[in-house]
Order: C-alpha cells, then structure tokens, then sequence
C-alpha cells in the first residue's frame, strides 16, 4: 500500500516534532522584521542618503514576491522538503553574505539572494504543515503555522535592537544563519513527499510569472518616491499589464499551467483572494505609522515602543490558535469575514487614536487587529488549499503569501499617500506638525478601512462566498 502521508517507512514521527523543525525554519523570514531596527545603522555604515535606505526592503520582498509561485509549483513537481533545503542552504549563504558585506552593492546583491532562499523555504512550508496532519485537520495545521509564523514577527524588532547594540547591523543577519543550519540538521523529521506521475515544468510561464509580478511590485515602490519621474513607474506598470496578458494568454496552452486562469473565473474563489490583498493592505497602516504615533504623541522610546507594536503579531499568535478551534465550529468562509470585519472595526479604532489616547488602549486594539488578521489569513489558505487539487499544495500556498506580499507593498504606497494628503492639508489650516500628524494618521487609517468595508459590503451580492 502507498503511503500518502510522505513517510516512506509508513510510520508518521510526532507530529510536534515536525511542526518544531518546520517553525524553525520559517521563523528567519519573519524574523526579518529585526532589520528594520537596524536601518538607522545601515545607513551610517555604508554612507547612504536616507532615500536609498528603501532598496534593503525592496530587492528582497520583490526578489521572494516573484518567485514564490514559481518556487511552489517546483515543490510541487520534486518534493516539498527537498525545495526547503534548499531554501535553508541558500539562506546559510545569504545571510553570511549579508552580515559579511562591505560594500552597498554587494549588500543588496546579497539581500537578493536572500529573497531567493525566502521563496525556497517558505513556498512549500504550508504544504509541509499539511502533510505533517491528519487529512481531517488541515485547518489546524495552518493555524499552527500561522502560529510559528507570528512568533518570528513578535520577536524580532526587540530582538533585533538588542543585537544591533550587541554586534552593529551585521547581528540582525549573523545570528539567522545558525538558526537555518539547525533547522537543515533536523529536517529529516519532516515528511519526504512522494510524488506521483512526472509533470514537466513551465518554464515560460515562470519567467513571465516572475517578470509581472516583481514589474508590478517595482512600479508600487516607486510610486511613492516624490523625486521620480511619473514614467518610470507608469513603464513599469504597462509592463506589469503586458506580461500578465501574456502569462493568462499562455497558461491557457500548456497542459499543467504554473496557476490555472480558470480558477478566477469562479467569484467564490476569487474574490477572498482580492480581500486578502485588502486586508493586507489596511493591516500595513500599524506598521507604516504606528511607530510614529509611540515616539511622536505617546513620547515613548524604542524599547517600550516595540513592546506595543508587537501587541499586533501576538494577537496573530492568538488568533491563529483560535482559528484551529473556530474552524470546528463555524464554516471556514463566516470565520474569513468575521475576521476581515474585525480588521475593519480596529483600524477605525485605531485611527481615532489621539493625544489623550493611553497606549495600553491602542495596544489593545493593536491585539485585535493582529487577531481578526490571523483569523482571515488561516481562513483564506484553507480556502486555497482545498480549491486547488492536492499535487498543487504548494501553488496554494504560495498564491496565499503572494496576495498577502501584494497588499503590502500597495500598502506602503496608498497609505503614505493617504497620510501626506491628510498631513498637507492640516498645515495649510494652520494646525502644529504634532496636530496634523494626527490628521495624516487618522485619514490613512479611516480611508484604508472604509474601503475595505465598503468592499466586505460589494461581495454581500453574491452571499454565498461567505455563507457557504
């Protein structure tokens, strides 16, 4: 008899164990949040102007963002742990270099590489999580993950600052290489995917997967740079236009596409995939401005000020453990909504955040928030994951963090300029810089959730996407 679990001796190791190992593994993505705390650091050591900073983030989000399908698809024809040792050997590498660069151009070449290695690792991870479940429990299998995922994110600007004073920037990329090493080590404990019937690859339709993503991705970034000419972003976007056409026009050639167009045909299945971007999107605001707020109206410092933000991410811890038991209770779609509704509610919340607001109440909707995110994201993936068939595993759940990716990097163009909007007419009424950062914030925040509400409230037409 086969054994479908990927275990070929057909004995399954605990199931603890494995999601240990796995955790492990994904952990140095979102522990790249620690770098942001060194950004300031980085700055001063290679000597850059403050608007260069930006290419850290973007030569590795663009890297990972357009490849993790491709990087998916290729877990789904060769194995899923094989491509997650890949990524974990690969970002032994890459994080090495990164700490070991001594030149900005080597730095970012080096970051580049490490979006690679993220691609590689975290392509297959949910898939990896599933196999490591029952057939039954595959909800509470990317609770988990989310879970694992949520740590990373809570941990790593605190951890990051304390090694930014301990060992300089270099620290917040030396210390993810053991981590990936120890996690290669143990990675025999995670199932080995048996494949089935030789598949060919879609080479084409990964280069132009690839190409209209990151082209889409690059014109975002740009758009919000005041000193770039308007062409260059709007090139990039026709490019971006361009090579998806041509990426639906070809999928629908090849017999075993990277991502079949037809499934966006179905509104039930699309349309949580728009509202995952959204949510993302509106989600980006605590990031984003947040961090102002602590420092600016709240007068705290960086230490107590991280403490709050992370409210966030252990609300997604939370959340994420909710989800497991929710899904038992409540249809997966009704917890998606309860969840992108709960988004909704905190971030009006939060954007009504002023002088006289104490920071344990913001905190706390900062837990909310983090709450109603998990709650949708392990909603969504589940929802993924079960449209699309089993071989494509992880194609699901890369198209899950690809949305995601995607919403964040609109959000860090809508929202700043959202913010600037609000702040630039607050001083032309003669308002104080503190009076109307205020303003800034509040509009960014109440305009990003009125327009995920009022998308919640489009997709009321057709019910059935939630309440079914």
């Amino acid at each position: 008899m086969t054994d479908t679990t990927g275990w070929r001796d057909g004995r399954r190791p605990r199931t603890a164990l494995g999601m240990a190992v796995l955790g492990l593994g994904v952990s140095v993505v979102p522990l790249d949040t620690s770098v942001n705390i060194a950004l300031p650091a980085i700055t001063q050591a290679f000597g850059l102007e403050l608007p260069s900073i930006q290419w850290v983030v973007v030569c590795y989000v663009l890297t990972y963002s357009g490849l993790m399908l491709v990087c998916g698809k290729l877990g789904d024809l060769f194995g899923y742990r094989r491509l997650f040792r890949a990524g974990l050997s690969l970002g032994v590498v890459a994080f090495l270099a990164c700490a070991m660069a001594d030149g900005f151009g080597w730095f970012l070449a080096s970051r580049v590489l490490q979006g690679v290695a993220a691609a590689l690792t975290l392509s297959c991870a949910p898939a990896l999580a599933i196999s490591l479940y029952p057939d039954d429990q595959r909800t509470r299998a990317l609770a988990v993950y989310a879970a694992l995922m949520s740590i990373g994110a809570a941990i790593g600007p605190s951890l990051g600052g304390m090694l930014v004073d301990w060992l300089g920037w270099s620290g917040v990329f030396w210390f993810r290489a053991p981590i990936c090493v120890a996690a290669l080590a143990l990675s025999a404990f995670l199932p080995a995917r048996v494949g089935g019937p030789a598949r060919p690859f879609d080479g084409l339709g990964a280069v132009l997967l690839a190409g209209w993503i990151g082209a889409g991705l690059m014109a975002l970034v740009l758009s919000q740079s005041v000193a770039m000419d308007w062409w260059l972003p709007a090139s990039l976007a026709v490019v971006a236009i361009a090579g998806f056409l041509s990426f639906v026009r070809h999928e629908r050639t090849v017999a075993d596409p990277i991502l079949r167009p037809s499934l966006f045909r179905d509104l039930d299945f699309a349309i949580p995939n728009l509202v995952n971007v959204i949510v993302n999107l509106v989600a980006f605001a605590v990031l984003l401005l947040v961090p102002y707020w602590l420092v600016r109206v709240a007068g705290m410092g960086a230490t107590a000020g991280g403490f709050v933000l992370a409210l966030s991410p252990v609300g997604g811890i939370v959340g994420a453990y909710l989800a497991g038991w929710l899904a038992r209770h409540l249809p997966i779609r009704a917890m998606a909504l309860i969840g992108a509704v709960a988004v909704v509610v905190t971030s009006v919340v939060i954007g009504r955040s002023g002088a006289h607001t104490h920071a344990l109440w913001l905190g706390a909707a900062l837990f909310a928030q983090g709450l109603g995110v998990a709650l949708y994201q392990v909603a969504y993936t589940d929802l993924v994951t079960s449209t699309l068939p089993p071989r494509d595993r992880g194609v699901a759940g890369s198209l899950a963090m690809v949305t995601r990716t995607i919403g964040t990097v609109a959000g860090a163009a809508l929202l700043s300029a959202l913010y600037r909007s609000g702040e630039a007419t607050a001083l032309t009424s003669g308002l104080t810089p503190d009076g109307a950062f205020l303003i800034g914030f509040r509009v960014a925040f109440t305009a990003a959730a009125a327009g995920l509400a009022a998308l919640l409230a489009l997709t009321m037409l057709r019910p059935r996407v939630w309440f079914s």
